[in-house]
């Protein structure tokens, strides 16, 4: 065997991860507003690159729609309608009433009526229309909580005290509760514990009342001060909330020394109180949920979109490009402005790859849940992503980051793709398994129906449940009953028994 070195030949294959199509992947996990996001961060690195918004007057008017024949063969035959108008090479139409609608290159949202499911998004993104009210800006003139307690801290309160109030009041959270330890914040500070108890009692006397509060009891025996109610009956009731809650009626009505009539009208006037004064205030600003996709019945089928008001239109300026490479270069200059033209190009592609893939996934949601739009959640089919991924002949992967941060709009409401997604109780009767959602949905149902006096068991709802045609065991009830926020039996027959009192 021969230990001197040589050269050898060989062929082998291999899947290369290139940045690219690694960044073509990560652009399908984002949402239209993320998507919006990296597009401006490419428009500052990349001067090849330009944006035209659907809105532009100086953009050119859309040629007209070429005629086509509106599919009656039902969902099945459902195909995508891409944003940008026409059809996807070599897919299937989609199931459109064309002589019913006139549709836009641009987005559905753009027609009239579209396809937002009246939810008025057309053309802003998510903002109101140009006649309703635009909630961003009523929620950004809000004073917040810290704003408005230190106007009154302002006024009432001078000196190093000020200094303490204002410390105390960057600790009260947004329900209104104080967070930190005052022992804590006297050492921090290094003034007398005394001090900051005098302090906090001035902030606690701040509108809302019951503001500055260490816990509940606090809070609500603020407010009954405030009210002029806190006697000593009130003061043992307050004391005693988790009797209360615990609906124990016999106990409190000892404790308080009052009889049925006094503890009611205690409990009533309980009730009266703010559990959360802080919440009136404006904390950090809510952000709407734009939808991704819209969904709109046409015909006999559906129309599936990508909500392009959200999204510029990309362009890569090529004239400019010209421009420049016509001029002197050095080698350097020449070959930025070449990786330029590739990453402007790669870009665009990549985006129109991304929407084509995302109403492919949505498509096929619609098509294999079609009873769900029709008919509501009880008729949410189990539905797993490598069903979906089978179908559309993707991996199954590529489907979980298309569903991922993406809503879809139709005229049920706005829901999570992944929503749709979920698993499967088997049918009593032998017949199709049916959805989690439809079961919690059928739980929620029963116990909004029940009787107070005849509180249902999870046992009960077992037998009601496969009396539906859902083969379910307790535990799941149970389960499924807690993830929807529902409390134990016991639990709500305590709580029908103090609204009873109420």
């Amino acid at each position: 065997m021969s230990l001197a070195p040589r050269l050898d030949l060989r062929q082998s294959q291999s899947l290369v991860m290139t940045p690219q199509l690694q960044q073509a992947i990560k652009l399908l996990a984002l949402s239209n507003l993320e998507i919006e996001t990296f597009i401006a961060e490419e428009l500052d690195k990349n001067p090849l690159l330009d944006a035209q918004r659907s809105s532009d007057d100086s953009a050119e008017p859309a040629a007209p729609e070429p005629d086509f024949e509106p599919v009656r063969d039902g969902p099945a035959d459902a195909g995508e309608l891409l944003a940008g108008g026409g059809e996807t090479a070599g897919e299937a139409a989609l199931d459109v009433d064309f002589t019913a609608e006139t549709f836009h290159h641009d987005s559905a949202a753009d027609s009239i009526g579209g396809l937002d499911g009246s939810l008025g998004l057309g053309g802003t993104g998510g903002g109101g229309s140009e006649d309703g009210p635009d909630f961003d800006n009523m929620r950004s003139a809000e004073l917040s909580l810290a704003d408005h307690l230190m106007a009154q801290a302002g006024a009432s309160v001078d000196g190093a005290d000020l200094f303490v109030a204002a410390h105390l009041i960057d600790q009260i959270d947004e329900a209104g509760y104080l967070t930190a330890s005052l022992l804590d914040i006297a050492s921090r500070l290094n003034v007398p514990l005394a001090r900051v108890e005098g302090v906090l009692a001035k902030v606690q006397t701040f509108d809302p009342t019951g503001v500055g509060a260490r816990n509940l009891a606090e809070c609500i025996a603020l407010q009954a001060k405030e009210a002029d109610r806190y006697d000593p009956c009130m003061a043992r009731l307050i004391d005693n909330l988790e009797l209360v809650a615990r609906g124990d009626r016999a106990r409190l009505k000892r404790l308080c020394n009052v009889d049925d009539e006094d503890l009611a009208d205690m409990i009533r006037e309980l009730r009266d109180y703010d559990p959360k004064p802080g919440c009136r205030y404006g904390g950090e600003p809510m952000m709407a949920v734009v939808p991704d996709i819209f969904v709109a019945r046409r015909g006999a089928g559906w129309a599936v979109e990508i909500n392009s008001a959200t999204l510029p239109k990309l362009l890569v300026n090529r004239a400019y490009y010209a421009e420049i490479s016509a001029g002197k270069q050095d080698k350097a200059s020449k070959a930025w402005m070449s990786d330029m033209l590739a990453s402007a190009n790669w870009l665009v592609k990549a985006l129109d790859q991304r929407q084509r893939t995302i109403i492919k996934v949505a498509s096929e949601i619609v098509t294999q849940q079609e009873a769900f739009f029709l008919h509501g959640v009880a008729h949410l089919r189990p539905m797993t992503l490598r069903q979906v991924a089978d179908v559309i002949e993707m991996h199954e992967s590529t489907v979980s980051r298309v569903t991922s941060n993406k809503y879809l709009s139709c005229a049920r409401g706005l829901f999570e793709l992944k929503y749709f997604f979920t698993s499967a109780i088997q049918s009593s009767e032998g017949g199709d398994a049916v959805s989690a959602e439809a079961v919690k949905s059928a739980i929620r149902a029963l116990i909004q129906a029940e009787d107070p006096k005849k509180i249902l068991s999870d046992d009960t709802l077992v037998e009601l449940l496969n009396a539906k045609g859902f083969d379910i065991a307790r535990r799941t009830v149970a389960k499924y009953r807690e993830a929807i926020g529902i409390g134990s039996s016991v639990q709500r027959r305590r709580q029908k028994a103090l609204e009873g009192v109420g």
